[in-house]
């Protein structure tokens, strides 16, 4: 019992860790209005990325001096901040956009990149040592998060699609949310986590090991390059999956899809589904709101097939335990690029939509594989929250470098830079 209470928990805390970057990246259309000189889901994303690689790189750097539990606590509350910050600018300026906004909103994507790398590698850390089983269902939530803030963003568009400033009103209600769900993460880190038996029983394990090692000096410490060396198929890994992914995802999907529109039996579809849902019956719709959509739709594609194929290696049979093959797989993807390029040249939306979720898919089933892979030996307290480090900062070098690659996609093309 106590096993599926940390496996919901740490899903819950997965959810909080990812909900409120992707609640950015997700309300992107709405920047888009706002701010259309910006670029704002490529200019977000590189102000993101070096703040998060400091942070990470700087622990990773200093080792394991400082307690996981205060990073991450300390991580949720500056989302939390973060997400009430961002409403109040909004507030403040009364979305009519401008410079001064913009560069408040890029300094609150720096500061949820702290908070991302304070929480993220300390977690994944300390799950390694909990329970081996724990890292699925964090990872899971992460990819959840991205699911969820789609969801909600296609419903408050289209609770608020008659209402006048009906884009900023769904917005600011979504901030809303983020800022609620931040919160119980905060709850349930600091209340309800550490009384889970096998989180205390790893806690005590955890002091008599350190007790241990002091009266025993190891005869040869492990640093970070031997520990890097050993879990090498990992870092590259994680590298190169999230470097095709963030090459594509959200900046191409937003900007580079061509005049792809959503299909006469999409649109009934949709309308047919949010009546159901909002109990209503109206089937006069707008065809030019339900289509400004369609990188939205595409969006959750991506995120609903991201967070299904994370619970794919549940099934035994289809988990992937060869480091080299996840790596073949993982250069394989590149061939999504020229997939993309003459999908939105040449062919229509069914097969953009397609190729999305499959991008979806294999981004986190890749991740997911790489994560739980069984290292080739055991390692103590401090050797495992320094592999956690590493392996979240080779992640997000990843996402760095796709961040920077998918602004090839704007040459030759009609977006001016």
């Amino acid at each position: 019992m106590s096993e599926l209470q940390a496996k919901i928990q740490c899903c819950l805390l997965g959810i909080g860790q990812l909900f409120p970057w992707n609640t950015i990246l997700t309300i992107s259309d709405y920047y888009y209005e706002i701010f259309p000189n910006y670029h704002p889901a490529r200019i977000l994303a590189l102000v993101y990325q070096p703040f998060v690689m400091g942070t990470i790189f700087t622990l990773v750097s200093r080792g394991q001096k400082s307690k996981n539990q205060g990073r991450v606590l300390a991580g949720y509350c500056l989302f939390v901040i973060g997400t009430i910050f961002l409403i109040t600018v909004d507030l403040v300026s009364e979305g009519k956009g401008g410079l001064f906004p913009f560069l408040l909103l890029c300094f609150i994507a720096a500061s949820f990149g702290v908070a991302n790398a304070l929480v993220e590698g300390a977690m994944m850390g300390d799950l390694s040592c909990i329970s081996h089983d724990l890292i699925q269902p964090f990872a899971a939530g992460l990819g959840i998060a991205g699911a969820l803030t789609s969801g909600l963003s296609l419903l408050t568009k289209t609770v608020f699609q008659n209402s006048r400033d009906g884009l900023r009103k769904g917005a600011l209600l979504f901030l809303a949310i983020s800022s609620v769900i931040e919160f119980l993460c905060v709850v349930i880190y600091a209340l309800l986590f550490p009384k889970l038996s096998i989180v205390q029983n790893y806690q005590a394990h955890s002091v008599s090991n350190q007790m241990e090692t002091t009266e025993v000096s190891r005869v040869l410490p492990i640093d970070n390059l031997q520990l890097a060396s050993e879990n090498i198929y990992k870092l590259i890994s994680l590298f190169l999956t999230y470097a095709m992914t963030l090459s594509i995802f959200p900046g191409f999907l937003f900007e580079n899809t061509g005049k792809h529109e959503l299909n006469s039996w999409f649109v009934t579809l949709y309308v047919l589904v949010t009546n159901i849902f909002l109990l209503k019956c109206n089937f006069h719709v707008d065809l030019r709101k339900v289509n400004c959509r369609y990188p939205l739709v595409l969006i959750t594609c991506f995120n609903v097939c991201d967070a299904l194929s994370r619970y794919t290696t549940m099934i035994k049979r289809l988990k992937m335990e060869s480091g080299k093959w996840i790596i073949v797989f993982a250069l394989a993807r590149v061939l999504l690029v020229p997939a993309f390029y003459f999908t939105a040249k040449y062919a229509d939306q069914g097969w953009m939509i397609f190729l999305t979720s499959f991008l979806g898919i294999t981004n986190g089933y890749l991740t997911v594989c790489t994560l739980i892979g069984a290292s080739k030996k055991i390692y103590d307290v401090s050797e495992a929250n320094s592999l956690g480090n590493m392996l979240v900062a080779s992640m997000l070098c990843g996402i760095f470098a796709g961040a920077c690659l998918s602004w090839l996609w704007l040459i030759g093309s009609k977006i001016s830079f």
